[in-house]
């Protein structure tokens, strides 16, 4: 089976005009590269380096579709318990990313952004990622936003401990603090809001990921490992997503009044 979904309402036909637009924002939890190599016969590491060309491949489709903002989960704040020569590959190959990939994102108009905590990295990683992301501070066609060293637990508490500082200063007052003032503060504030989260390799759960900004986010699973994920089947998920009925607490009738 291609793809499955959260008990969503469905229509037979996009509605409204954000629907029918596609969405805006998609991120992407990029899982199954380990099974994909163990079922070649391979190493673990050896999916990680194949699904490079995933992330080339959905970095087009979103640049041609117009999609605005594509987040990628690329390595969690949980990754770390993973076996020492998995993470430290997991590493060299973002650095090798970094080196092969900023130019022609900056050719093509991307801007690299990469959010989570990266005091965690090696100095040079770091150094490599701020040029990275100012080069490309200035394009327009696509953010591309990479979660590195990123929990969607930590997004939160990041935000709480600003907005705690921020009223300890007396810069704002308790009662300043509301959901618009809370998300300026997470690493996607500058982002359109979340429309479309993609799991890849058959697991149906968000694994701390964006968990502030799911909270109207359509979900969408495949059992599609991530190095065959490509154009395909992401346009399979977007299809899906485009004839859901987003009700965001409202009736199906009263979306379907306000959209006559």
């Amino acid at each position: 089976m291609i793809g499955k979904r959260s008990n969503a309402a469905k229509t037979t036909e996009p509605v409204g005009p954000a629907d029918s637009a596609g969405p805006k924002h998609v991120a992407i939890i990029m899982d199954g590269n380990g099974r994909w190599a163990q079922k070649k016969g391979k190493i673990r590491t050896f999916g990680h380096k194949a699904g490079v060309e995933s992330v080339r491949a959905v970095v087009r489709f979103a640049r041609q579709t117009g999609i605005e903002s594509l987040t990628l989960f690329a390595f969690s704040s949980e990754n770390w318990k993973r076996p020492e020569e998995e993470v430290s590959v997991l590493m060299e190959l973002f650095n090798l990313v970094l080196n092969s990939e900023a130019k022609r994102l900056h050719k093509n108009g991307v801007r690299l952004k990469v959010i989570g905590d990266v005091n965690a990295f090696d100095d040079k990683l770091v150094e490599k990622i701020r040029k990275a992301e100012a080069m490309t501070a200035d394009n327009k066609d696509l953010v591309l936003n990479i979660a590195a060293n990123y929990g969607g637990r930590w997004d939160i508490v990041n935000a709480a401990k600003t907005l705690a500082e921020q009223v300890k200063a007396g810069e704002i007052e308790v009662a300043d603090i509301n959901e618009q003032a809370f998300t300026r503060e997470t690493s996607t504030a500058d982002l359109p809001e979340l429309d479309l989260l993609i799991r890849t390799g058959g697991e149906h759960r968000i694994s701390n990921f964006l968990l502030w900004q799911c909270a109207y986010a359509e979900l969408y699973f495949t059992d599609v490992l991530w190095p065959d994920f490509n154009e395909d089947v992401f346009q399979l998920a977007v299809d899906d997503f485009n004839v859901r009925q987003r009700r965001f607490g409202l009736t199906g009738e009263q979306i379907l009044t306000a959209g006559s």
